[in-house]
């Protein structure tokens, strides 16, 4: 970790609702004045979307059918970690972005499904902000995890996280609920053994519980609502957090554990807000003193 040059890192899974996480940080950013270098975790896949699909294949072929985006073999894990060292010694990295739809391939001047050149980070950052699955990631070779000053996971209950990449993946991608449905098989091994260990390395977790019938999000004809939901915040280390303000703040919140409390799925945003602002900026008030 770097007093110098903080690190927050964004972690979740393909349609936990970490693009929703990231646009309170970002309002965050923008109100307190605060200047983040971003890094996509997508830039950090080792294939482009053509390659993975003929690997993809190709491995089924030979009897794997769980050839995933979440596994070591397709990430550059080693070149993640080395970026993540890299700012919190020097406050700069290379990064580069994988280029979604059309609309992004105007903006960047590359094919979808393909990557931009690496690039340096923007100079004069005063932090870097990560978003991805990977950003708590630790295996026998990397550890991504320990460079981060501030780590959070967005993790929705297993079945709501499907409805949300059910609905998204058919909705915005044109895929088949069947065609889904094997992607969340052919992944199942690799969110066990990449996925869900990061969340334990987390400093906070937001987990999105809903209090409608999930039963079988196969078949689910929406994704429940904010009004539908609770929202479980775990914090790994609790100490200084004034709980009870919290409790004053947010209506009909209330402790579950010593280190956790419920609020109402409406109110995430307000919850984030006053337990994320106080920490953003205890690290730029701790990078200002060192400068």
């Amino acid at each position: 970790m770097s007093r110098r040059y903080p690190i927050i890192s964004i972690t979740g899974s393909s349609g936990a609702g970490t693009t929703s996480v990231k646009k309170t940080f970002e309002n965050i950013f923008r109100r307190e004045n605060v200047v983040a270098a971003y890094i996509e975790g997508d830039a950090f896949h080792r294939y482009d979307r053509a390659e993975m699909r003929s690997l993809m294949a190709e491995r089924a072929e030979r009897g794997n059918k769980n050839f995933s985006h979440f596994s070591p073999e397709t990430n550059l894990f080693e070149e993640l970690e080395k970026l993540f060292r890299d700012y919190a010694e020097t406050g700069t990295g290379t990064t580069r972005h994988y280029v979604h739809d059309e609309e992004e391939a105007r903006l960047y001047g590359a094919k979808p499904g393909t990557f931009t050149a690496w690039e340096a980070l923007p100079e004069n950052s005063d932090l870097l902000f990560y978003e991805g699955l990977h950003g708590a990631v630790v295996t026998d070779k990397v550890n991504v995890a320990q460079h981060a000053d501030l780590k959070i996971g967005v993790v929705p209950v297993i079945n709501l996280e499907w409805i949300q990449k059910l609905h998204r993946d058919r909705s915005h991608r044109g895929y088949s609920t069947e065609a889904v449905t094997d992607t969340i098989l052919r992944r199942m091994p690799d969110y066990v053994n990449y996925i869900c260990p990061q969340f334990t390395e987390t400093d906070i977790n937001f987990q999105r519980v809903p209090t409608v019938d999930t039963s079988n999000p196969f078949i689910a004809r929406w994704i429940p609502t904010p009004d539908e939901s609770m929202v479980v915040i775990r914090l790994k280390n609790p100490r200084g957090i004034d709980f009870p303000y919290l409790l004053s703040m947010i209506p009909n919140s209330f402790m579950s554990r010593a280190n956790s409390i419920v609020v109402h799925g409406a109110k995430l945003d307000l919850a984030m807000q006053l337990i994320l602002t106080p920490l953003i900026l205890q690290l730029i008030e701790r990078k200002r003193r060192t400068i």
